[in-house]
């Protein structure tokens, strides 16, 4: 099991970004929370088997038709298995 984090910049508030993630990640039996930060971009914390969070990885570079995605920052680590579900955060 690992764990994806994510920040993704763009225009990626008020787009259903968070609505599309949960469920992009839920299609990809992937746990973990998606979140508005203050600065305008999203962040995804997920954890998963490795394939599952790199489909998931691929999916937050397009996003929604409505976003523009213009970077999104990743780091990995190993995953605790801290989540049940995949939930957004407001």
């Amino acid at each position: 099991m690992k764990r994806l984090t994510a920040v993704v910049h763009g225009s990626v508030q008020g787009v259903a970004f968070r609505a599309n993630t949960q469920r992009a990640a839920s299609r990809l039996h992937v746990t973990g929370w998606v979140a508005n930060q203050w600065d305008g971009t999203v962040k995804v914390v997920a954890e998963g088997a490795d394939e599952s969070l790199r489909q998931l990885e691929k999916w937050l570079r397009q996003g929604p038709r409505a976003a523009r995605v213009t970077k999104v920052e990743v780091s990995w680590s190993e995953g605790i298995e801290e989540y049940r579900g995949f939930q957004i955060r407001y």
